[in-house]
């Protein structure tokens, strides 16, 4: 058996200056994590977690199947339950990651003949959601309410319309209202994600959409756990009638075995620790304020700045220069991003000192 034909796509990523390896930077100041709140790191809320282990008592190490049949621990339902009050929501139901959260739910609920329009900027998971439902799939310009609509009139069948609430590369934001009465004025599906708002904004957590009390207008919303709670997983809130339709036709919950006991029960320990200490975002906030009074070419509120480069090679070269100070800043390439808009993707944290932002917006006007 030849391997040649994966040696010849790797070697074309090499010579591309895109090749990938795994690998960590301990002891960086972490300005590459989505862990915005430092939750993922809180020794409290760890111990909170490890205290309501043991008096939970004894429970299995492992989901040990689909939730449809040995999965479905007693925790899960306490946390939909919980999650419904935390993002106003009919119904919830907890999905092992926000790409899998994503992937069920879009391409489960449209079907051939009918017609998804995603932003050009969407997640990979919205998709490939889109591609493996059948549907007829087509972007529409990042942002642009105009070719949205133009697009939206061409469209054929039930209309599903993919965005996100802060997009992940550049750290802008979706413009909500004018989408949902966009979705509303031709009676489109309106799918967010929330991944990087959840936990962020929102009281308790509870992200954009409930911020601006867009949430009822919605037909389905996805929030992560893995990013600003700090914990793991994902959950889509929506009607009861859509939880029921994707318990039955969302393949990646049906077929994938459950989240372990201990995993769905920090997350509700998660959102009940920042509900207690939403001071968080504020501290967050300052940060990213601290950051833009520094950098002024940041055109980000939020934690994601990128700093835009242009080339793979020069991405790479000024990434490793700010690790050799000791500063974590990863390079995002082509074809991640598209060719020429190569860039660092700087993260920012509540840990993140006001000492350590003044070092990298110094070495970044060394260096860019």
């Amino acid at each position: 058996m030849t391997l040649d034909f994966l040696k010849e796509k790797l070697q074309d990523r090499i010579e591309k200056g895109n090749f990938r390896t795994l690998g960590g930077n301990a002891g960086l100041v972490d300005f590459v994590s989505n862990d915005y709140l430092g939750l993922s790191q809180n020794e409290t809320l760890a111990a909170r977690i490890s205290e309501r282990m043991q008096r939970e008592g004894s429970v299995p190490n492992g989901g040990t199947g689909s939730r449809l049949l040995s999965g479905n621990h007693r925790f899960y339902e306490a946390v939909e339950q919980y999650l419904q009050d935390v993002f106003k929501a009919e119904s919830i139901l907890v999905f092992n990651s926000g790409y899998a959260a994503n992937q069920a739910l879009v391409s489960a609920v449209a079907e051939k003949g009918d017609t998804i329009l995603y932003d050009q900027l969407s997640h990979v998971c919205l998709k490939e959601g889109a591609w493996l439902s059948r549907a007829e799939t087509v972007s529409f310009l990042h942002n642009d309410l105009d070719d949205l609509e133009a697009k939206i009139k061409r469209a054929k069948g039930r209309v599903f319309v993919l965005t996100e609430t802060v997009f992940s590369m550049d750290g802008d934001m979706a413009p909500l209202a004018e989408l949902v009465e966009v979705c509303e004025k031709y009676e489109a599906y309106l799918i967010v994600d929330e991944a990087h708002s959840t936990g962020v904004s929102g009281i308790n957590g509870s992200g954009l959409l409930v911020q601006e009390n867009l949430h009822d207008r919605i037909f389905a919303r996805v929030y992560t756990f893995g990013k600003g709670m700090g914990v793991h997983g994902a959950c889509v809130a929506g009607a009861k009638v859509l939880v029921d339709y994707l318990v039955n036709f969302g393949r990646p919950f049906i077929y994938t075995t459950s989240l372990p006991p201990h995993s769905v029960l920090a997350i509700e320990e998660s959102f009940r620790y920042l509900g207690q200490h939403l001071v968080l975002q504020d501290e967050l906030q300052s940060r990213i304020n601290l950051f833009r009074n520094l950098w002024p070419k940041s055109l980000s509120h939020t934690p994601i700045q990128p700093v835009m480069i242009g080339s793979n090679k020069r991405a790479r070269e000024i990434s490793l220069s700010l690790q050799e100070a000791g500063l974590d800043v990863r390079p995002i390439l082509s074809p991640t991003v598209q060719r020429g808009t190569e860039r660092l993707r700087i993260s920012l944290h509540v840990h993140n000192t006001e000492a350590e932002i003044v070092r990298l917006t110094d070495l970044l006007s060394e260096l860019v």
